[in-house]
């Protein structure tokens, strides 16, 4: 068994060298994500192998075509041997142990929010080898759960409206005595950022052992490793240190010059 790499504190540092396997489930993504999907994944290295998988022969795979050529991935045919029984899933999980034997890459993302690839996550964790997956929040926790990371697709998407953002323009745009709906989105703010900073103060208090100052990119994945669907974008924040910062109540954050660059350290103020 190879070596397993502490993937999950280097998507924080300089990553761009880690190669990454793309394989898509193309029965159960969507096209239009795939130039997103890309972009984030250039986040965490560089993806050589980039295959999709689906009957091609069908006009559900349509929409796929036009992305195959302009972003060089290789489309791979698996004809339905039943009606109604998908055998997309039998093809992509041959193909990622293969390149899982041949050590191809140091890194997996599978793209699809089908909880049968549950046991093929799973697998390729248990190898040594650091798993992303990226679907819909429907995806069954089964699923996000066996990656080491989980991105949901929603998250990808222009950033969305919340009852926080929602309740802040509203209160910016009239000094009126204010609605009911605007006294609802309030609360509704109140309650957010109460589980926001319970859930911030538990994972700090489990991961900051002795030490007063923990690493942000440390924080982070620590995060992830209590669940591996964890995104700040998923509470209306772009990054984690936007996050803490509305948590400042709670958090204060310092920069401090590490190995030539300046890194962020994060600690929790005392009651």
């Amino acid at each position: 068994m190879r070596k397993r790499t502490n993937y999950s504190e280097a998507l924080f540092e300089d990553s761009n060298r880690t190669k990454l396997a793309l394989l898509i489930d193309g029965d159960n993504a969507q096209p239009k994500l795939l130039n997103k999907i890309l972009a984030e994944l250039g986040k965490y290295g560089a993806v050589t192998i980039r295959r999709i998988y689906g009957d091609w022969t069908t006009s559900n795979m349509n929409g796929w075509k036009e992305y195959t050529n302009d972003l060089a991935i290789q489309p791979i045919q698996q004809f339905r041997y039943t009606t109604g029984k998908n055998a997309t899933d039998s093809a992509m999980i041959i193909d990622a142990m293969d390149i899982l034997h041949g050590e191809e890459v140091e890194a997996f993302c599978i793209v699809s929010s089908d909880s049968d690839y549950t046991r093929l996550a799973t697998r390729i964790r248990e190898s040594g080898t650091f798993v992303m997956g990226i679907g819909q929040q429907k995806t069954p926790k089964s699923f996000v759960n066996a990656c080491d990371l989980f991105i949901y697709t929603e998250n990808l998407l222009p950033q969305r409206r919340t009852p926080k953002t929602i309740a802040k323009s509203t209160a910016k745009s009239t000094n009126k005595v204010p609605t009911q709906e605007a006294v609802a989105m309030k609360k509704a703010e109140a309650n957010d950022m109460q589980k926001e900073s319970a859930l911030l103060r538990e994972a700090f208090e489990s991961a900051s052992s002795e030490e007063d100052w923990l690493y942000l990119a440390q924080f982070g994945a620590y995060l992830r490793r209590i669940d591996p669907g964890f995104d700040p974008r998923t509470y209306g924040y772009k990054q984690l240190s936007e996050m803490l910062k509305a948590h400042s109540q709670d958090f204060e954050m310092k920069k401090q010059r590490k190995n030539n660059r300046f890194v962020t350290y994060v600690r929790l103020k005392e009651s």
